[in-house]
């Protein structure tokens, strides 16, 4: 299992519309950077990753499971384009700000911390624990 990030405006995508998408889950799309999509054609099913509200909160809010792999995404008009589905596992008990991740030297080399405009992120099982631990979440 290999762990990711998911980054979304709330007011456009946020943890709540998330959740209420239920068992079901929901297609990441709309990502137009071939770096982010390359990341998702890299995601299999069962892998996890956070859900960061990004703008005002810029937090990890909450974790996801990869429920389908990458295939065409139903909102482009070409076929370079690819996306996940994606389901809510559980929000997390302390959102983690991206402040908390830059101060805390454990981080430093996390692409949130060093990148923080990619939308869809590779995190390090080291980094995994770390804002676990952070944010109180524990599987």
């Amino acid at each position: 299992m290999r762990y990711w990030l998911f980054k979304s405006e709330p007011s456009e995508w946020s943890w709540d519309m998330q959740v209420a998408k239920g068992d079901a889950g929901e297609e990441w799309d709309g990502v137009r950077n071939y770096q982010a999509r390359n990341f998702m054609r890299d995601m299999a099913v069962g892998d996890l990753a956070f859900f960061y509200h990004s703008q005002t909160e810029k937090a990890v809010v909450g974790v996801v499971e990869v429920i389908a792999e990458a295939h065409p995404d139903s909102t482009a008009d070409d076929d370079r384009w690819d996306c996940v589905d994606i389901k809510a596992i559980a929000p997390f008990p302390t959102p983690v700000t991206l402040d908390m991740c830059k101060d805390d030297p454990r981080l430093s080399d996390m692409a949130l911390v060093n990148n923080p405009r990619l939308s869809v992120q590779p995190v390090s099982d080291a980094e995994w624990a770390v804002v676990c631990e952070l944010g109180g979440y524990t599987a």
